[in-house]
């Protein structure tokens, strides 16, 4: 058994680690109302831009738009990852979730760039040998509708320069304060499947009558501006839902943290009692025995 100085050591290490948890997790819970509700307010818009514009192709064929290219069948696809992560940890499973969308999918590292945003994810795949493009780490710490933008021209870039074939986007999505889901989409180009798809639910939708899709001016121009508006909404949209999924996986975390010490506290006390009672005992039993040697 350890000594009770043992055991008051550890105990007031795990009290000191139990106030700092506890700190962290008022922390998050506080930071967690504001995202939350941003969140909430910006999800059913950036839902619908994904909607609209890929029903807009839908209807529009075989039509030219930034970033959609023709591609050699006989080279492999490269495909271009942005994975939104946070800086810090003690998130629980927040960070590696993510990274392992990318891992255990179909990524690569031969042909895969990942477009890293927070320093954890940016970390985790240079220590498996992705390649990296950016830094854009500053980014979750406080995310603005420009820091998408800045990432989307940086991306489009890569897509019409041939450095990548395909899109991804890698982030979370907040479900409410327990449950964060980690989730990948792929964002440009369009699949044909899908296009199909979506036109195929949109003819049952509307039974049959199917608008007709005009532009003004032409098709391409106005896929010029509408597509990188895409792209720029939806990594904003991924951003935003992403700090609020951080810091609820943080609070989630740091609330666990908080009861495990709070356990360890309480049986760490019962162990220091018992050994004070042990050492009590055997001094009771020495002074008896001694005074039964005089008499």
């Amino acid at each position: 058994m350890a000594s009770m100085r043992d055991i008051k050591r550890r105990k007031e290490s795990i009290q000191s680690t139990s106030q700092i948890t506890k700190a962290m997790k008022l922390v998050s819970t506080v930071k967690l109302q504001k995202a939350k509700g941003r969140a909430e307010e910006t999800q059913p818009y950036f839902n619908k831009m994904y909607e609209t514009v890929s029903g807009m192709l839908a209807k529009s064929g075989t039509v030219r738009y930034p970033g959609k290219r023709e591609k050699n069948p006989d080279e492999p696809c490269k495909k271009g990852v942005i994975v939104i992560s946070s800086n810090r940890g003690l998130a629980g499973g927040y960070n590696s979730n993510l990274v392992k969308l990318v891992t255990k999918g179909d990524f690569d590292r031969e042909n895969t760039i990942i477009f890293p945003v927070g320093r954890k994810g940016l970390e985790s795949l240079v220590r498996q040998g992705y390649t990296c493009q950016g830094d854009f780490s500053e980014v979750i710490n406080n995310p603005l509708f420009g820091d998408a933008v800045s990432i989307g021209k940086t991306v489009i870039g890569a897509l019409e320069n041939g450095d990548i074939d395909e899109v991804y986007l890698a982030y979370t999505v907040f479900k409410n304060t327990v449950t964060q889901i980690p989730t990948l989409i792929k964002i440009l180009p369009f699949a044909e499947d899908d296009i199909k798809e979506n036109a195929q639910e949109e003819d049952e939708k509307n039974k049959g009558a199917v608008a007709q899709m005009n532009y003004e001016p032409e098709e391409e121009e106005t896929l010029g501006y509408i597509i990188p508006l895409y792209v720029n909404s939806l990594i904003f949209g991924a951003l935003v839902e992403a700090v609020a999924s951080e810091n609820g996986a943080r609070m989630q975390a740091m609330d666990s943290a908080t009861s495990n010490a709070e356990e360890m506290i309480d049986t760490l006390g019962l162990q220091y009692n018992r050994a004070r009672q042990a050492a009590i005992t055997q001094e009771l039993t020495e002074i008896v025995a001694g005074a039964s040697a005089i008499s």
